[in-house]
């Protein structure tokens, strides 16, 4: 039997799509996972009240306090907490909190619904020219909207010379308010150095160049030069507070002015502060002055920001852990002037 020889050549292979589906699976999954990316920021950057167009439109976006939701007036509560500096971070402006305070007093000036602003205080004080500068915003913004300062824990020094922007200052009886006066605070360690034998050796252009020197003991010169420099920015202090409250600015020096803190009640009594109330009062008193009888009442909040969330992380002082044991307080900056409660200091 004659063999048939093998046939040249085989059969094709049959095509491979496996991976093709893979692919498609793939690339789907990664188009979803970005689509429920974009969804959640979104939803962060427009959690409040506000409209898509509002949103884009303002700096703030607007979250509801209390009152008629329904109702087109619009009352606006402003925070001012913490200690008073220029130099944090701002949540929207490079100039820090006083940056924001701004921002915020623009956004309200301009809406037309919104008929008058309530500074709810919560602060000891701060620097003095942060505090000064936010003073001059209110004061300016109070000639064409009506601003109320409603004081609650604390609202002293730097915090109540920003209250006398406002058009009217009520504060809880309780509250801790007053302490006018200036305080600049310096270390020295020039002992410590003599008894571990370290010596500091400083070269200057003048004799006043090292102001301050933590290593030495200030001359009679220095003491005398720096305390000039605390009684001018005090007699503007209360000088701005005789203005604002129709006082006598001599007796004012020689009574409540002399740093000291107050009472809701005392401050009332020494006419520092125009009645005592709760945040309800304040809102009560803003509708007064602005002349209407219903409002709802809104705060700010600065929206979602991908850069404020990366400078958030990247900051080592949001990373560090810490342990505190006791109150927290403020540490003074060698060379500032401060518009602070001494008691927070001892």
């Amino acid at each position: 039997m004659e063999t048939q020889p093998p046939l040249v050549g085989t059969a094709p292979a049959p095509k491979r799509t496996g991976w093709i589906v893979y692919a498609v699976i793939a690339t789907f999954c990664l188009f979803m996972s970005a689509l429920a990316n974009f969804v959640l920021l979104a939803l962060l950057a427009g959690g409040g009240t506000a409209s898509f167009e509002t949103r884009h439109r303002q700096r703030y976006e607007e979250f509801y306090v209390q009152g008629d939701t329904e109702n087109r007036n619009k009352i606006v509560v402003l925070h001012l907490s913490g200690i008073i500096s220029g130099a944090y971070d701002g949540e929207t402006s490079d100039e820090g909190m006083v940056g924001d305070i701004k921002a915020q007093l623009d956004q309200a000036l301009e809406d037309k619904h919104v008929k008058a602003i309530i500074l709810r205080i919560n602060s000891p004080g701060g620097e003095v020219v942060a505090s000064d500068a936010i003073y001059k915003a209110l004061a300016a913004a109070r000639e064409r909207k009506p601003i109320v300062a409603c004081m609650e824990s604390v609202a002293a020094s730097g915090a109540y010379y920003a209250a006398m922007g406002c058009s009217h200052v009520i504060a809880n009886d309780l509250t801790i308010t007053g302490s006018i006066g200036v305080i600049m605070q310096s270390y020295g360690f020039g002992g410590l150095m003599d008894k571990i034998g370290v010596k500091s050796h400083t070269f200057k252009s003048g004799k006043y160049k090292d102001l301050l020197n933590p290593t030495r003991e200030p001359t009679e010169d220095e003491k005398a030069m720096v305390n000039n420099l605390i009684m001018e920015v005090y007699d503007k202090f209360v000088g701005i507070v005789a203005k604002e409250r129709e006082l006598n600015v001599t007796t004012l020096k020689n009574t409540l002015a002399d740093g000291r803190i107050l009472s809701g009640t005392q401050a009332l009594k020494g006419k520092l502060i125009d009645e005592l109330g709760y945040f309800d009062d304040a809102v009560d008193k803003a509708m007064e002055l602005a002349k209407i009888k219903q409002a709802k009442v809104v705060t700010y909040r600065a929206p979602f920001s991908l850069s404020r969330l990366f400078r958030f992380f990247g900051e080592s002082k949001a990373a560090k852990i810490q342990v505190q044991v006791g109150p927290s307080l403020p540490r003074l900056e060698s060379g500032k002037l401060y518009f602070l409660p001494a008691y927070m200091f001892q």
